[in-house]
């Protein structure tokens, strides 16, 4: 922000643009690191097809709804 302002003979420093940015709730996009696990546990959920038995095609349709996020 700071780099783009001065090319357009803004003069602004970098404390003032912050406290800007700040002030307008405007926040940079970029990656943040990832330290690792976060200690909680994922909830796991039983398999409610196990015990059942099948007599016929298309009796129970299931899917995955796993959420996978793609950096």
């Amino acid at each position: 922000m700071v780099a783009h302002l001065r090319r357009l003979s803004q003069a602004l420093s970098y404390r003032r643009a912050r406290r800007l940015m700040c002030l307008m709730g405007i926040q940079a996009i970029y990656t943040s690191k990832r330290s690792g696990s976060s200690g909680q546990k994922h909830e796991r959920y039983p398999n409610l097809l196990r015990n059942l038995t099948f007599t016929h095609v298309n009796q129970v349709k299931s899917t995955d709804i796993t959420y996978v996020p793609l950096l």
